[in-house]
């Protein structure tokens, strides 16, 4: 997908603006107190500069040419203090061991894309319906490489639910052998809305999850109200997860904030604790949540809200969010779709904090399926799950869902086709998703001018100051019909821009002034693979780029004004966003950092 050929087109941009960072760059090392005997390679940086991030090896354990690299940072603002600028999809946890091949040669391209879901249910969620290996072929038959079985968190799952799911995943993972199957569940975070919690399928994944769930879950230990306690509840099993990892219980672990601005209560400070818990373990959002066909007008769909976002604040929410943040923005997340917004300020920061997307699937639109008779609330109390699903003779409409792979996708370049490969495709950043089959490859690169390659998405670019860089986009585009039976047309790709500023002294920021949209293309009428090519000045001050996409149907300017964003995702209307009218495709960040 997307790959480099001899025949592109390439459209050179001249006299972009630039010029936009400011101050040097401080964040966040560690943050955990685990040991370091697992880990994890640095897949953006060269050995050299991997060892000088990581400040927790001391000077005098380094290599002469590690040394040097340390000093050059440092004398950048790269690091200082006890503080490293946290630019490693792993948080820059943990050095590459001696003698361990840096992933990604030539450029650290990925060397294979796959597309998944990290949130999907089944007939083991209160409100599910479906068997694992319904949700697995469907999402194999979409498009779908992998995906994560996110069963809700609560008394019944947490005493049955996670023993039960695993044979289920385990017989599908057999069946569908090119299909990547992880086990994971949608955890109540204490003080706070859900978040994907999953595993890398081991021996005890079950056995990790469980107590995982006993001991961490908000609704299992009645944590879910607004209290220090609470929120420190949240941290203490991010940590104890990392804690697994380094035990080697399991081989990786992974969370994500799901539907983060749905109701309002994931307060910025709360997700920046979460960050800094374990940067290994809690790297991202989701950029654009589930239940897009809840915007389906009547007739069509249920007429409700895209996304679900329909609600207003209760006694929990963040007192500081607007009325706009408790909707969708061209069925994105507020927090992700607005420029300068809470996202971007984590990313001004300079530590890592990526976007995802995928379907929430509890009950399909347009399905016929149904529980049998008597298979109802007191039956799943009891056994742990709804009966199997049967045919129900007629067309439910008025379901919110898509099946996995129907119509959001998260794209994760992988170094190969295996679990570990997509847990650290992921920690690492090479993720961009997008809705409706917008596009079929997007890829990023940020050089140094006359370079061959650069830094790919997740990267940070560690340039000499003073050096002209440029951007690359390389898109290639939909030939395929998505699954409402059209081509899309990519219309327009936009670049973000941002200076990083380093740690916030309020917690709750959720804004970034520095950053802005600095580039539009116009890309109607484009077809193939091509590459727009963007100069972003001589490297001065540290910043990152992130690229979206739109078709265009559907722009107005940016919650924070149209001089920040001009054509920003538009405000979805609540009974009336068909999903396919309106498609988007975000990346995530690459950094550039300048050294003397």
């Amino acid at each position: 997908m997307g790959h480099s050929h001899a025949g592109h087109r390439h459209d050179h941009d001249h006299g972009a603006g630039h010029g936009n960072g400011h101050g040097a760059g401080h964040g966040h090392g560690h943050g955990h107190g685990h040991d370091h005997e697992h880990h994890h390679p640095n897949t953006e940086l060269d050995a050299a500069t991997t060892a000088a991030l990581d400040e927790s090896i001391p000077d005098s354990d380094l290599s002469p040419t590690e040394v040097s690299r340390r000093t050059l940072l440092r004398s950048a603002g790269v690091l200082g203090g006890t503080a490293a600028l946290a630019v490693s999809g792993a948080g820059v946890a943990a050095a590459a061991p001696k003698g361990d091949s840096v992933l990604f040669k030539h450029g650290n391209k990925p060397r294979v894309w796959l597309a998944g879901d990290h949130h999907i249910h089944t007939q083991l969620s209160s409100d599910g319906l479906y068997r694992v290996i319904d949700q697995a072929r469907h999402a194999a038959a979409f498009g779908l490489d992998w995906l994560v079985i996110t069963d809700h968190g609560g008394a019944t799952h947490a005493r049955i639910g996670v023993d039960l799911v695993n044979p289920q995943i385990k017989a599908a993972r057999t069946e569908l052998k090119d299909t990547l199957i992880f086990q994971g569940l949608e955890w109540n975070i204490p003080a706070a809305e859900h978040g994907t919690v999953f595993v890398a399928p081991g021996s005890r994944e079950v056995e990790v999850l469980k107590q995982f769930e006993n001991s961490y879950d908000g609704s299992v230990n009645n944590a879910g109200a607004n209290s220090p306690a609470n929120e420190q509840l949240a941290l203490d099993g991010i940590h104890w997860l990392g804690q697994q990892v380094d035990r080697r219980r399991v081989q990786d672990a992974l969370f994500l904030a799901n539907h983060p601005a749905r109701n309002g209560i994931d307060s910025p400070h709360e997700i920046r604790n979460w960050r800094d818990a374990d940067p290994r373990i809690a790297i991202g959002f989701e950029g654009a949540p589930g239940h897009q066909a809840g915007g389906l007008p009547k007739g069509i769909g249920s007429g409700g809200a895209r996304g679900l976002y329909g609600n207003a604040p209760n006694a929990n929410s963040f007192p500081g969010y607007p009325a706009e943040s408790y909707r969708t923005w061209g069925g994105f997340d507020w927090m992700t779709a607005t420029v300068g917004g809470l996202w971007d300020s984590l990313l001004a920061e300079g530590k890592p904090w990526w976007v995802s997307a995928n379907s929430d699937s509890h009950q399909n639109w347009n399905e016929t399926s149904r529980r049998p008779d008597g298979s109802d609330q007191a039956q799943f109390d009891r056994d742990g799950r709804y009966m199997d699903p049967v045919y129900g003779n007629t067309v439910n409409a008025l379901n919110n869902d898509f099946w996995p792979g129907f119509y959001s996708r998260t794209h994760v370049g992988a170094e190969r086709r295996d679990y570990l490969s997509v847990m650290e495709g992921m920690r690492s950043g090479r993720m961009w998703i997008d809705h409706g089959m917008l596009a079929k490859g997007v890829e990023l690169e940020v050089r140094e001018v006359g370079h061959r390659y650069g830094e790919p998405l997740g990267g940070a670019l560690v340039v000499r100051r003073g050096r002209p860089v440029e951007l690359v986009v390389r898109i290639t585009t939909q030939t395929m019909p998505n699954w409402a039976n059209f081509v899309p047309l990519l219309n327009r790709v936009d670049v973000i821009r941002g200076a990083v500023k380093g740690a916030v002294s309020d917690r709750d920021t959720f804004t970034a002034p520095d950053t802005k949209v600095v580039r539009q293309w116009d890309t109607s009428g484009k077809r193939g693979t091509f590459e727009l090519v963007l100069p972003l000045g001589k490297a001065e001050e540290p910043y990152y780029v992130r690229v979206r996409g739109t078709d265009g149907n559907r722009s107005q300017p940016g919650y924070l004004g149209a001089a920040i964003d001009p054509q920003g995702p538009a405000l979805d209307v609540v009974g009336d966003a068909d999903p396919w009218t309106d498609l988007w495709f975000y990346t995530n960040p690459i950094w550039v950092l300048p050294t003397k």
